[in-house]
């Protein structure tokens, strides 16, 4: 069950409409709509942490590891890097539903991608964007 999924049957549960969830939320309708349709996933940890209130539910049920992933890539690299990492998790969704692989599978290639990303990104830092590079004095 995808973010939205989840999300949305949460909130049928709770007999909220959408509009009902945005305001407990404080996040907007459009957003909720957006979350729910699978077009986005929320930017911050603490919109999660929101949602998951609102909803009288774990954060951790909403926060998988599709999510984290790209909520770190957020962190790390800002919007650009998140879009970049949502693009690639839901080229890789497309690519696994034409199939029928274990799903210890899949999460043994998302890792190994992950891997991959966090390597290639290690490694290119110079194409990063400055504002987005941690400080490298401690490395020389």
């Amino acid at each position: 069950m995808n973010l939205g999924e989840k999300i949305r049957t949460a909130r049928i549960a709770k007999r909220m409409s959408q509009t009902d969830l945005a305001k407990a939320s404080g996040v907007s309708l459009r957003t909720i709509q957006n979350y729910e349709s699978g077009a986005r996933l929320p930017k911050s940890k603490s919109t999660y942490a929101r949602l998951a209130a609102a909803l009288d539910m774990n954060e951790q049920v909403l926060l998988d590891s599709n999510a984290a992933f790209i909520l770190r890539t957020s962190e790390e690299y800002g919007d650009r890097g998140a879009r970049q990492a949502w693009e690639l998790v839901e080229d890789f969704k497309a690519l696994a539903a034409g199939g029928k692989m274990e799903e210890e599978d899949m999460d043994e290639i998302m890792r190994a991608m992950q891997d991959a990303y966090w390597e290639a990104k290690k490694n290119n830092r110079k194409y990063v964007n400055k504002r987005y590079r941690k400080e490298e004095s401690s490395e020389v």
